[in-house]
């Protein structure tokens, strides 16, 4: 008995074989990680699991009840002979992994092989295959199930099998000799076939998914750490640094980056002679550019001019933008044998990872560029006939007024300066706006001679609340333009910045000819052209406040015919506030 589970035990050697050829297959990747399988791949599994079945009678131990002596292939049967074997590790794992469908179908094909063997036990073996589907498929659990259960249900099914030739199997005496002799070592073996068999799937599963943990694990760090550089676009300083980055990370012979005619940067072996910012000297770099897909080339096709040169190999992927090439990423080995698989799929993922990356850079450069564009369209509408006016004004004052006029001057310094700054700060305080407001004013307001009147109702602690540039003074501006342009006298401008409940509420009024309730609904939401102007400074404002703050802080215009008008916003508080 002893010496039977000992070669029974030896022969799972095949099986532990045909567990790692298995994890080769993606059905069986399927069987493992889904829920439910498409009859398909049920299908597939059975025809799998059934021919796995039958290599196990074939690898099992023939037994002559009468002689009591095994042979150790087993092809046919005499009447008196029997077969110690591992086929229910097959039927088992078939219902464990696929479901009670898939484990009486491979249990049928199985049994059915064996039946068609012969033997006095050929029915009740055949039968206790099925049931052994059956048994295993109500434990089915895809890859939740245990090591420690598939033991116990290997050892079940083989013991229901011992139960069943008792029970089927004639003549008796040599049914229970039988059982006698192989029930034990058959219900071990096949427990530990079982048990072996889900080991080996679960261990080249497992390392599997630790690798690709580890792949993805690099790949977000490199991520992490070239998103700074290629935020400036692909140039030789960014190029460098990624360069570095990958070498030090991937463990290449050299990493190169290209943009569509030159070498950026070379990093590694071969330094000095694939130098960066030289024209690109090979046709193999050409020919990815042109068909913008990953290029594998071995020494031969690089056409290095330096004798001796030690990269052998290369893998070049295309960097795209838009989907169009910009530009290669270029992995150098010491050989071909070096690029393996993995190494194909990094070197795929980094090339999508920074291909994308450039695209943000680039979107990022035209938000900035639109920002600029919209910062110095409001610029262009205050500069000709407001500073001419202005120093008009001033010159007047030279001669009667020089303390007024060196105040004037002093005011438009700083309106002036105000405006240049703008396009360096993405925000800036209420405080500033409303010292560039009041140096804005005050020009007018001498423009105006004694016509004008400011009024400011302002709440000190408001003030440090942050807005983005030249967004109160276009509302001014907008009022004396055409509020008041027409006015003879009593014109009056009134500012409110004060502290509400959630939000920091400011409100330009003047008392000027106001406009009719469509036009005031209109203005903000976008640009309308009219004899006097675009409404595009208004538009600009509203834009950027909603895109700021959301929708809260949009412009709220009030205005009726020849009664005013009064335009206001609320920035609202963050949740520290």
């Amino acid at each position: 008995m002893f010496e039977l589970l000992i070669t029974m035990v030896e022969r799972l050697g095949i099986i532990v074989t045909i567990a790692f050829i298995l994890t080769r297959f993606q059905f069986f990747r399927d069987m493992i990680y889904q829920e439910k399988l498409s009859k398909r791949q049920q299908f597939t599994a059975i025809v799998f699991f059934g021919f796995f079945g039958i290599i196990g009678t074939y690898t099992g131990l023939s037994l002559d009840t009468e002689s009591l002596q095994f042979n150790r292939w087993t092809s046919g049967l005499a009447t008196d002979e029997a077969i110690a074997n591992s086929r229910v590790i097959g039927v088992v794992l078939a219902g464990l992994l696929g479901g009670y469908k898939v484990g009486i179908g491979a249990g049928l094909i199985a049994g059915l092989h064996r039946f068609t063997l012969g033997g006095f036990t050929a029915l009740s073996c055949g039968l206790a295959a099925i049931i052994a589907g059956i048994v295993s498929g109500a434990f089915h659990r895809n890859n939740h199930v245990k090591l420690s259960s598939a033991f116990f249900i290997g050892a079940l099914a083989e013991t229901l099998q011992m139960l069943v030739i008792l029970l089927i199997s004639r003549p008796f005496e040599q049914a229970r000799t039988l059982v006698e002799i192989i029930g034990l070592p058959m219900i071990l073996a096949n427990g530990i076939g079982s048990a072996l068999f889900l080991l080996i799937i679960k261990s080249v599963v497992n390392e599997e998914e630790k690798a690709g943990a580890i792949q993805a694990q690099k790949t977000l760090r490199i991520a992490d750490k070239t998103l700074a550089h290629l935020r400036n676009g692909l140039n030789p300083d960014s190029a460098k640094a990624v360069c570095h980055i990958l070498h030090n990370e991937i463990k290449t012979s050299a990493v190169a980056m290209t943009d569509l005619k030159e070498i950026l940067a070379h990093v590694g072996l071969g330094y000095d002679h694939h130098r960066a910012e030289n024209p690109i000297q090979t046709q193999i770099t050409m020919d990815a550019i042109k068909q913008g897909e990953i290029v594998i080339a071995n020494q031969r096709s690089i056409h290095c001019r330096v004798e001796g040169c030690p990269l052998g190999a290369v893998v070049i992927a295309p960097l795209k933008q838009r989907d169009t090439t910009i530009g290669t990423l270029k992995f150098y080995f010491a050989t071909e044998k070096e690029i393996t698989n993995v190494t194909m799929e990094v070197i795929t993922g980094l090339s999508s990872l920074l291909s994308s990356q450039l695209e943000i850079a680039e979107a990022d450069k035209a938000r900035q560029l639109a920002k600029e564009a919209e910062i110095k369209a409001l610029q262009a509408q205050i500069s000709p006939h407001f500073l001419f006016n202005t120093l008009n004004t001033i010159v007047s004052l030279v001669r009667i007024d020089p303390a007024k006029a060196r105040k004037l001057l002093v005011s438009l310094s700083h309106y002036l300066r105000q405006n240049l700054n703008v396009t360096t700060h993405t925000m800036t305080s209420l405080e500033q706006e409303l010292k560039h407001v009041k140096a804005y004013l005050e020009l007018e307001e001498a423009r105006f001679a004694d016509k004008l009147e400011v009024i400011y109702e302002i709440d000190p602690g408001a003030l440090y609340k942050y807005i983005p540039p030249l967004t109160l003074q276009p509302i001014v501006e907008n009022a004396i333009k055409h509020g008041i342009k027409n006015k003879e006298s009593d014109c009056r401008i009134k500012i409110t910045i004060k502290k509400c409940k959630r939000a920091t509420y400011v409100k330009v009024e003047d008392n000027g000819h106001g406009m009719d309730s469509l036009r005031a609904s209109q203005i903000g939401k976008s640009p309308i052209p009219s004899d006097t102007g675009t409404g595009l400074a208004l538009y600009n404002v509203n834009r950027r406040l909603t895109m700021m703050f959301g929708e809260d802080a949009e412009l709220k215009i009030k205005s009726q015919q020849d009664s005013g008008t009064e335009i206001a916003f609320s920035i609202p508080y963050d949740g520290d506030e």
